[in-house]
């Protein structure tokens, strides 16, 4: 996914463009639908699979099934963007986009519908395809026709609908909590944007830049003639003749098989010194555990102790909010302060926050409600947790004991930090449990400092979203020399949506082994070796001509103080000149 972040100067020239123009504008939300697709079918899911829970008993008490179903859609996203890049050759941007949308579509359609997990299972994977198609494509197709002067600001609507769809799914989940069939809605409402982009893209053209590859440059200039003004549609074919002629004769260079690509990349110090920071702040991106938040943030609030769903999907949206918020921060922030201090700056915000969570999960576990022994029997002796009644210490038992050996708590009626009791985790026990208006809980105990999660969860995401959140793309647009730029891009992204999918398969098994604090905590570790990793590989680029970047990563980056010998060096060349 490639985005550039527009400068203030581009802002204000692009308003005045599309106001001369509204097509341009008009391409260019069209086109960023599908950054919409990929933020909402990225946070559809954690709401959705709070009610798939409900209503399939295998997926309750199955944590990797939970797993899977979130993380397919991922996998479906790495075949998609691998497939992406032939396919956009092969058929063009506008075509690509059409098939992601129909793709999408179907993908959406199969959840709705889905009579079991295994069918939920292929629609998300039906679901990835379509997202990691469009997640390349739809910046690819906003660049290429998009006039040159407001490019950076128009590929910055792609960027804001990602946030903008994970905002809106959270709003769809809130809609639909009380409707009959919640997630089916929750999921099959995602394939109406991919319907109006699909009607949308056909009333569009295909990219000029793709087309004059093609050998058709009077389309071409036809549809330049629609962007650009007529005084620059002549100067903007001669560019756009240089700069294909430069592409092809680049292509010649490094191979056209992928494996005379790889095989130049890593015999090119540049590009791999370029990958090694490219790799790096894609990969740690995704190990600060960011989408555990984005696809299961209502289940980690469920965790710090609100059972309630619809509250639990409020309180998901907030986070979702401060996301977009964030990234609005790293347009204004990234070329003041730079990519690399911004980085750096975010990651330590992260670490800070991921070891608050951790401390305030261990301490509302330690904390939880006690279980009343007298009020457990009370259910009956069918219905009381069998782990407890075995148990030789029982006595000492709380909420999350309880919780640990998969049974459920059922809150006392006076307060739900009251001492309650200790059930088994089925469906009639909770019916029991709520009639008596009680509360039930299964994921994560009642707590007085349970709120304090939700809002170390709301400064986590503030740190993470203008820094880790943006930066690590950006940095990889411009990083790589000109014709390695397409496959040292695509081996980053590749690398973030393995670092991805690891993280979203192994969420909730990692929480059941370790526990929520431990969990948070491991995340912690991932990201001070990101940090230093950040510090000691990545250079700065701000402000720097690709021809300056490719200079510096030829003489290799070190950081203060292992470039104490470089300055000292140039103070003596200094000296004796």
């Amino acid at each position: 996914m490639d985005e550039r972040v527009a400068s203030k100067t581009e802002f204000t020239e692009c308003w005045r463009r599309t106001t001369e123009s509204p097509y341009i504008m008009r391409l260019a939300l069209s086109a960023g639908i599908g950054g919409l697709l990929f933020g909402y079918d990225t946070g559809v899911i954690s709401g959705a699979l709070l009610y798939i829970r409900d209503d399939f008993d295998q997926v309750d008490k199955k944590t990797w099934l939970q797993e899977t179903i979130v993380s397919m859609a991922v996998a479906g996203a790495i075949i998609g963007a691998a497939l992406g890049g032939w396919i956009n050759d092969k058929l063009g941007r506008k075509r690509t986009i059409l098939v992601a949308d129909v793709v999408f579509f179907i993908g959406a359609l199969v959840m709705s519908l889905a009579p079991s997990p295994w069918v939920i299972i292929v629609g998300r994977v039906f679901v990835g395809l379509g997202v990691g198609m469009a997640s390349m494509t739809a910046p690819l197709y906003i660049s290429e026709a998009s006039p040159a002067k407001i490019r950076g600001a128009l590929v910055s609507i792609n960027a804001f609908l990602i946030t903008g769809g994970q905002f809106l799914s959270y709003l769809v989940n809130l809609a639909f909590t009380k409707a009959p069939g919640t997630w089916r809605w929750m999921l099959g409402v995602a394939g109406v944007p991919a319907v109006i982009q699909f009607v949308l893209m056909l009333s569009l053209p295909e990219s000029p830049r793709w087309l004059y590859r093609q050998n058709k440059e009077e389309e071409a200039k036809h549809i330049l003639s629609k962007i650009y003004r007529p005084s620059e549609v002549e100067e903007e074919m001669r560019a756009m003749q240089e700069s294909v002629e430069a592409e092809r004769a680049e292509e010649g260079l490094i191979g056209h098989s992928l494996a005379q690509k790889l095989k130049n990349v890593l015999a090119n110090d540049v590009v791999r010194r370029a990958l090694y920071a490219g790799i790096t702040v894609q990969v740690a991106q995704q190990l600060v555990g960011i989408n555990t938040v984005m696809y299961y943030s209502p289940t980690i609030v469920q965790f710090a102790g609100i059972a309630s769903n619809s509250t639990a999907l409020a309180l998901s949206l907030v986070t979702s909010g401060l996301n977009a918020v964030g990234s609005i921060l790293s347009m204004l922030f990234i070329d003041r302060y730079g990519r690399r201090k911004l980085m750096l700056i975010s990651m330590i915000g992260i670490i800070v926050c991921l070891i608050m969570l951790s401390v305030t999960f261990n301490q509302a576990a330690h904390h939880a409600p006690a279980i009343s022994n007298q009020d457990t029997l009370s259910f009956g002796a069918n219905s009381t947790c069998q782990a407890y009644t075995k148990a030789p210490n029982f006595s000492s038992w709380n909420c999350m004991h309880c919780l640990q050996v998969d049974c459920a708590f059922c809150a006392s009626s006076e307060s739900d930090v009251l001492p309650g009791a200790c059930l088994a985790a089925d469906k009639s026990m909770r019916g029991m449990c709520q009639a008596q208006n009680r509360v039930w809980f299964s994921k994560g105990c009642p707590s007085k400092i349970g709120i304090l999660a939700v809002v170390i969860l709301g400064l986590y995401i503030i740190a993470y979203s203008p820094g880790m959140g943006t930066v690590p793309w950006v940095l990889n647009s411009e990083i790589y020399p000109l014709r390695f730029r397409g496959i040292g891009g695509g081996i980053a992204a590749v690398s973030n949506w393995c670092a991805n999918l690891i993280v979203s398969e192994s969420f909730l098994s990692m929480t059941k082994t370790l526990g929520t604090c431990g969990t948070f905590l491991l995340f912690a570790g991932f990201s001070l070796i990101g940090l230093v990793a950040i510090y000691a590989l990545v250079p700065e680029t701000k402000g720097l001509q690709f021809e300056e970047v490719e200079k510096m990563l030829q003489k290799g980056f070190k950081p203060f103080p292992f470039n104490r010998k470089n300055e000292d060096n140039k103070g003596k060349e200094q000296d004796l000149a």
